[in-house]
């Protein structure tokens, strides 16, 4: 029996007994923990999530035809694999009762992850290649440093990637509908050095 056999599995009682300063999540068996984001991190996905809430979610009953929420928990798959996008969201449609509960077990439409240092590796690789398996149907990945976001949308069950939106007009899908000024989401976000 090799390592990798001998390995035991991440599970949903290993993301509980995380220490509650860290986020916790399982990606292919195995336990990823991350600090809570720092300050430059949590600045940027509130400020996208400000700006698109006010234009796709703003409210029961009102038109938008979004659910968007900031670090949901995502229990995807037959084993779950457990995962904490930074911001997700969900057509109304598919979600039309939004019900209390700890964690979500339908794929959101769309994610968004915060690049940062510690989680750009995992965020770009196995974490994207999970949101593809789960069907996830749009991917942004929100680079602070660059300062740009880099969309992609689902296409035969791969990541296609539409480009990078860095301009102060940015029309990005799947939230094209309405211009994202970019460079304004930064303003005032500082990431410390390193």
């Amino acid at each position: 029996m090799g390592a990798d056999a001998a390995r035991k599995l991440a599970s949903y009682e290993d993301v509980l007994a995380a220490p509650e300063h860290e986020i916790a999540e399982v990606v292919d068996g195995e336990l990823h923990l991350q600090p809570r984001p720092a300050r430059a991190h949590a600045r940027a996905a509130s400020r996208v999530l400000v700006r698109l809430g006010g234009l796709f979610d703003p409210g029961d009953g009102d038109p938008g035809g979004w659910i968007l929420l900031a670090e949901p928990e995502l229990h995807l798959g037959s084993e779950p694999q457990i995962l904490v996008p930074d911001l997700a969201g969900w057509r109304r449609e598919r979600m039309p009762e939004f019900e209390d509960g700890a964690f979500f077990e339908l794929a959101p439409d769309w994610v968004c992850e915060i690049l940062s240092p510690g989680t750009k590796r995992l965020d770009r690789g196995r974490k994207a290649d999970l949101y593809a398996r789960e069907g996830v149907h749009h991917l942004w990945l929100f680079d602070v440093d660059a300062p740009q976001i880099e969309a992609f949308e689902l296409v035969g069950g791969r990541w296609q990637r539409l480009g990078a939106f860095e301009a102060p007009d940015a029309r990005v899908p799947p939230f094209d509908a309405a211009p994202l000024d970019v460079p304004r989401l930064l303003e005032g976000v500082k990431r410390a050095p390193a």
